[in-house]
């Protein structure tokens, strides 16, 4: 039954998709070109309502079980609903952040999802008190964020997004969570079918619609996945999202750098960064699929691993990150201070 369901998900999403291109069109959700943007003509959005409903259809099938499961899936018609009126009317930031907040708040609240604790790695616990709440309502906000600020080239968000949703996936097969692994599966198949539409050359874009629900469903699975564990396993779904959260982190100290406002839009994104070094659209993004593979990886590998294999993994992979950011000019072309060192290490040797 459940891997007919995934087929049926899958196919649904593909022939649901032409459907969505049209409604798009007829309702004015529509993105329209401007120097921001990559795109040079017309393009519907609103594709991420033939995931939604791809994966509505997987779960009414499967039925999976979790006491947070009506939590879930009401903060996710909050999610979409919010996502199409924004494809739609274009809603204000302060709107489309107090819906998110009001998902998170859903899930959190009456759900009940929280991190209360962590165990850190060489004894005792921090214990997060009252800041459970805000600490878990800022991961759902930011994760959601994140993945809509990665959307800017042809399959780029719903290709990560499936990136991450593997990772997540696994390790619920791993630690044997079935509700983890039946959502992770059933809203994967369904970005791969309406992938199809979206990777380059597009006929239609995720939209918010896509976009905010692929952040939020990835931010509540990775919470379930990963919540009151130890120090190392709280580390595993920072590093599987990897690619977007880093992006959406230097995004904002570009924009306190710049002192420009945290909302402003700009186009200095990672996607961007690559495009100004020469590599094509397609390049660009399989480019960041590859290196969101490898943060999932460095992910898995990282559960795995003994405390100082964690932490020597951690350190690889911050570097990893600073030495992209550097290299593409992610926070500006000037803040280079790691490759600096490594260049005047190498000329103090040389001389």
């Amino acid at each position: 039954m459940f891997y007919a369901t995934l087929i049926i998900c899958f196919l649904c999403s593909i022939l649901i998709t032409p459907s969505i291109i049209k409604l798009a069109y007829k309702l004015g959700a529509v993105d329209k070109p401007n120097k921001r943007k990559v795109h040079t003509k017309l393009m519907p959005r609103l594709g991420g309502l033939g995931i939604f409903i791809s994966f509505v259809i997987g779960i009414l099938i499967l039925q999976p079980y979790s006491p947070y499961h009506l939590a879930i899936v009401l903060g996710s018609i909050i999610i979409i609903i919010t996502g199409i009126l924004d494809d739609i009317y274009e809603l204000s930031a302060k709107k489309k952040f107090l819906a998110q907040l009001a998902a998170a708040l859903v899930v959190v609240l009456y759900g009940g999802i929280e991190v209360n604790f962590i165990n850190l790695p060489f004894g005792g616990k921090l214990d997060f008190g009252v800041m459970s709440v805000p600490i878990t309502i800022l991961w759902i906000v930011g994760v959601t964020n994140s993945i809509n600020l990665l959307d800017g080239l042809d399959g780029l968000a719903a290709g990560v997004s499936s990136i991450a949703l593997i990772s997540i996936s696994a390790m619920a097969i791993v630690k044997g969570d079935a509700y983890v692994m039946s959502l992770g599966f059933i809203v994967l198949v369904s970005t791969i079918g309406f992938l199809f539409y979206n990777f380059h050359p597009a006929k239609i874009f995720l939209g918010d619609t896509g976009a905010l629900f692929l952040g939020y469903m990835i931010a509540v699975l990775s919470l379930l996945g990963f919540k009151n564990v130890t120090f190392i396993s709280f580390i595993i779904p920072v590093i599987i999202l990897g690619v977007p959260l880093s992006d959406t982190i230097f995004a904002i100290v570009r924009r306190i750098v710049k002192k420009a406002p945290l909302s402003a839009p700009d186009k200095s994104h990672l996607h961007h960064c690559l495009l100004n070094l020469g590599f094509s659209h397609k390049k660009t993004v399989l480019l960041i699929y590859g290196i969101s593979a490898l943060f999932g990886l460095a992910g898995f590998i990282f559960s795995m691993a003994t405390m100082w294999g964690s932490l020597l993994i951690l350190t690889l992979t911050l570097l990893a990150v600073e030495l992209i950011v550097e290299s593409v000019g992610l926070v500006d072309k000037n803040y280079r201070p790691l490759l600096n060192m490594m260049r005047n290490i190498r000329y103090a040797r040389n001389r």
